[in-house]
């Protein structure tokens, strides 16, 4: 399938540079999982986890998360699920209508 999405790829919140310092790029399914990283550390939404210690509330806040990663139009609606590696990592995963699963690590 022919590249749809494109970006300049970030690693730990830095361009990521080829041997001849020109940015690479994200592309696709590693784009549409950059964006939704972007987009829930944006919205506050980690950073307010990392600050609630109450399981319901957090619970509330996986909820916000999943409807913000749903919002996106690239992204299969009742797809997305959080899986909880520490109090201070997720780890989400959804499905993409042109290509396929995605994963990402979200830090607080």
């Amino acid at each position: 399938m022919p590249d749809k999405y494109f970006d300049l790829l970030i690693t730990d919140r830095n361009f990521t540079l080829n041997a001849g310092y020109e940015p690479n790029l994200a592309k696709n399914q590693q784009s549409i999982g950059q964006d939704i990283k972007h987009a829930i550390i944006e919205s506050g939404l980690a950073t307010e986890l990392v600050a609630e210690r109450s399981p319901t509330m957090r619970y509330d806040v996986f909820t916000r998360i999943i409807l913000l990663v749903e919002s996106d139009r690239r992204i299969v609606p009742g797809t997305a699920h959080i899986k909880e590696e520490t109090a201070e990592r997720l780890y989400l995963t959804a499905d993409t209508y042109d290509f396929g699963k995605i994963g990402v690590s979200i830090d607080g």
